[in-house]
């Protein structure tokens, strides 16, 4: 399996904690589209990174690929609970869940990582996730 994901979370991981680093709690709260805010984008992409951390846990546990019945509803209906978590706590969490996320598919049993790759490689290489709302939040704090 090409390992090239490693990087790629690593440098998406730091892009995530530059952009907090860089930010006034003001600036967090800039609008991202209709709903959103970048506050918000970092608790989506803890939310996320979590999820695919379940998804390593029960797939190790089971030495199986484990599928959540997770719909894209889900963004709209965690949305309230998003907006309520203070834009720094949303950094810090986004932060520590993508350092933690990068650490076990680094570490995570070759044979099983393929297979969760196989069904889907946005599940191993996160930079693809992260980057795609990261670069919403830059484009949105531009003046």
């Amino acid at each position: 399996m090409d390992r090239s994901f490693i990087e790629r979370n690593r440098l998406s991981t730091e892009r995530i904690r530059l952009l907090a680093a860089g930010l006034t709690d003001e600036q967090m709260q800039t609008p991202v589209g209709e709903h959103w805010t970048v506050a918000i984008v970092l608790a989506h992409l803890a939310f996320w990174d979590r999820r695919v951390m379940y998804v390593l846990d029960m797939t190790e546990r089971d030495g199986k690929l484990f599928i959540p019945e997770i719909d894209i509803f889900v963004n709209d209906l965690s949305l309230p609970l998003w907006a309520a978590i203070p834009p720094r706590e949303a950094a810090r969490i986004a932060i520590q869940t993508a350092e933690e996320l990068d650490r076990r598919l680094e570490a995570y049993p070759p044979a099983l990582l393929e297979e969760i790759f196989t069904y889907n490689k946005r599940w191993v290489v996160r930079a693809l996730h992260r980057n795609e709302h990261l670069d919403e939040a830059d484009a949105a704090l531009k003046p």
